[in-house]
């Protein structure tokens, strides 16, 4: 009997471990899509798309007449049941990527940290509507706190 009732106690956690990481992974989904920000300077552009279960791929990006500058290419995943942003910025950390695991989550918000990088050391997303959201990077650059935030319409 003990050991009966050990199984289906192990089996509702291994259950609610998996039903957490899937939410974790669905509550990215609402990035889908091309995103952007109007500026004095221009427009930049953030399109996601959904790669698997597991990975959204992303970029950021400035049109320039016809041509396309981008910015940083981007990989949300999840593995070992940690979901990651992991930026490659051009011309930054040697072109490598760095992670930034996430810190905190809800259904409308993401927030990914590293402190052991220069600038940002957070980023965040919080969905605003189903057309509209933040993106906002954040820490301390040069001794200063620093905080810049981009509000983002959904174009597509």
């Amino acid at each position: 009997m003990k050991l009966l009732i050990c199984s289906v106690i192990s089996l509702a956690l291994l259950s609610s471990a998996v039903d957490y990481m899937d939410s974790q992974t669905t509550n990215t989904h609402w990035l889908a899509g091309t995103w952007e920000n109007k500026s004095p300077r221009g427009s930049m552009y953030e399109t996601w798309k959904v790669v698997s279960k597991n990975e959204l791929a992303g970029k950021s990006y400035m049109l320039k007449g016809k041509d396309t500058v981008v910015f940083e290419n981007i990989r949300l995943i999840r593995k070992n049941n940690i979901l990651t942003y992991i930026p490659t910025v051009n011309g930054q950390n040697n072109n490598q990527p760095v992670n930034f695991p996430l810190i905190k989550s809800s259904e409308d918000k993401l927030v990914f940290e590293n402190k052991a990088h220069d600038f940002p050391q957070t980023i965040s997303y919080t969905r605003i509507s189903k057309d509209s959201l933040v993106a906002e990077i954040a820490g301390i650059s040069k001794g200063l706190a620093k905080r810049q935030a981009y509000p983002m319409k959904r174009i597509k």
